[in-house]
């Protein structure tokens, strides 16, 4: 009789409490057996499965089920033991050996082999909290994500229901059967496989690797945009711009404003503001104020054009330029319509009035080749094809003009050495004494013709085969009459300096690059309110607390640049 005193005395006093309570806040639970052990669990009742049912918890649109359950009325609060199932609608199920849920705070704890599974993803851990008010889920000793094409892991981690959004943080991987991303940061959307990275981050793959601190990534699609100090180091070439674009499926790359395209292979950087990379072709077309450096020991080789295509395998690379080409080296300049450089065989074919200026002495013809010795990284030799003209100033202003059919010269140091010119050669030379008065004007013709240069100008003239020369005083040859048809001198485009290689072209207009917001800081997951421990909760005083997450510097920085994405 005392013990039911006792308990109708317990009772009424939890009936009590729950009438001071709205209905649908209370924790309400339904078992197959239901006992009261004030030694054991004072202030608690005991539930517990039968054969025919298994312990049912409902509370604000939850149902969670175990095999025993501990509820504390007076705090509206229950604990779950073995087999728990807790289902939030048809979005949210997760499975654990052990749970907590909080009726008044509508937070859940829950451990031991967690698992949370949403239509399109399943998260695994060992500790996962769970606040239904903000419909977040929270982790951070580690957890484990699986969509249809990858997993991703971290140390840390927060979904946001409504957004269906996870927030990655500290040592994040993302791995799949075609790459690897490693992050700090990294926030991924389960509906549609979108990842956005920010920090130091790397996707790498079989043929290529990416790195960038703030990016974006399709993971089912293979696609991805990234802005702030991004690289893509592709085959033997590494791609930097402000903006990269990256197709895995098509082996395709773009960079746009400030590129830069490096060859490590065969030396050679690629410069401008819009590229197109094709792995498969194994191909570069850069566009937008173009350059080319070919680096060499002895002295680089620079050229532009408007578009420039570098194709062909690390061993046999092809470089070509299109429309307004233009050549410098220290000693050598030239400006073409069309350029076709071999690398294997150091062979650059300069197409449609090309010209070429080394010191004083101009050269053109219908087509220049130039060969290097691939050994010495130094000019060899040169071929001018049909119309071969050459054109020296000296010191006096005259002009000094040979022309023939074809044209041999050879280099010397990287300097024109000697030069031959072959069938129906004609000469115009100017003879001066030694005070560099002009004496007389030579116009000959003939088979052959040699020519020596000395510190970058015509030195000795020897014609050969059926020469015929006439020495004609100044007087009696007049101006119009002293060029050889088809002279045309073009000394105002010699290229003095690096700079000239844009002399006279505007500067392109760049595209204006739309950047990725950075992310706002996350406040913290539990409320001041749900640091208050529920006594009866096996979580101990501060495990509520939240801790600094590992997230990188530039989440402090302010968000919605748009113009370059730093």
């Amino acid at each position: 009789m005392k013990y039911l005193i006792v308990f109708l005395c317990f009772a009424f006093a939890k009936a009590l409490t729950a009438q001071e309570q709205p209905v649908d806040s209370l924790i309400r639970v339904t078992a197959g057996y239901q006992t009261i052990d004030e030694a054991v669990l004072p202030d608690a009742v005991i539930y517990s499965k039968d054969n025919a049912r298994r312990v049912v918890v409902n509370h604000r649109g939850i149902e969670m089920t175990c095999d025993r359950a501990v509820l504390y009325q007076k705090d509206n609060f229950l604990r779950a033991v073995g087999n728990v199932i807790m289902k939030q609608g048809d979005s949210i199920t997760m499975t654990c050996n052990y749970a907590e849920y909080n009726g008044n705070t509508q937070l859940a704890f829950a451990s031991e082999k967690v698992n949370m599974i949403t239509p399109d993803t399943r998260l695994t851990t060992d500790t996962l909290f769970f606040n239904r008010i903000k419909q977040q889920a929270y982790y951070r000793s580690g957890g484990t994500v699986r969509d249809s094409a990858s997993t991703l892991t971290s140390r840390v981690g927060r979904f946001y229901v409504q957004e269906q959004k996870y927030r990655f943080i500290d040592d994040v991987v993302v791995t799949n059967p075609e790459y690897t991303i490693n992050s700090n940061h990294l926030d991924f959307y389960e509906e549609n496989g979108h990842a956005f990275m920010y920090g130091p981050s790397t996707i790498t793959g079989k043929t290529s690797k990416v790195y960038c601190e703030r990016g974006f990534y399709d993971t089912r699609g293979d696609t991805g945009y990234f802005v702030k100090n991004s690289r893509i180091d592709y085959n033997t070439r590494t791609i930097t711009g402000d903006s990269l674009y990256f197709s895995r499926p098509r082996n395709f790359a773009s960079a746009t404003n400030n590129i830069v395209v490096t060859d490590t292979i065969n030396n050679s950087i690629i410069k401008g503001h819009y590229a197109e990379v094709y792995r498969d072709k194994d191909s570069v077309m850069i566009t937008k104020r173009p350059l080319a450096i070919t680096i060499e020991q002895q002295d680089s080789v620079y050229m532009t054009a408007n578009k420039l295509i570098v194709t062909g395998p690390k061993d046999n690379r092809f470089v070509r330029g299109y429309n307004d080409v233009r050549l410098f080296k220290t000693d050598l300049s030239g400006k073409c319509d069309s350029i076709t450089t071999r690398q294997s065989t150091g062979l650059t074919k300069m197409i449609r009035k090309p010209i070429l200026w080394s010191g004083k002495s101009q050269m053109t013809g219908d087509s220049i080749f130039l060969q290097s010795n691939l050994k010495t990284e130094k000019l060899d030799s040169l071929r001018v094809f049909y119309n071969a003209f050459i054109i020296d100033q000296d010191s006096s202003g005259g002009f000094n003009q040979i022309k023939g059919k074809e044209l041999t010269g050879f280099f010397k140091n990287n300097e024109l050495d000697k030069v031959f010119l072959n069938k129906n050669v004609e000469n115009l030379i100017y003879s001066r004494n030694d005070k560099q008065e002009l004496i007389g004007i030579n116009k000959g013709t003939s088979g052959t013709m040699e020519i020596e240069f000395e510190d970058k100008a015509i030195s000795i003239i020897a014609p050969a085969d059926n020469s015929e020369d006439i020495l004609y005083p100044p007087k009696e040859l007049p101006e119009n009459a002293r060029t050889l048809r088809g002279f045309n001198w073009r000394g105002d485009e010699r290229l003095i300096t690096k700079a000239d290689l844009f002399k006279g072209k505007k500067p392109p207009v760049l595209t204006k690059i739309k950047g990725i917001p950075l992310p706002e800081l996350d406040e913290g997951f539990f409320d001041e309110e749900d640091g208050k421990l529920n006594e009866n909760s096996v979580l101990q005083n501060g495990e509520l607390e939240n801790r600094i997450e590992n997230q990188s510097k530039e989440l402090q920085q302010p968000s919605g640049e748009e113009n370059n994405g730093n």
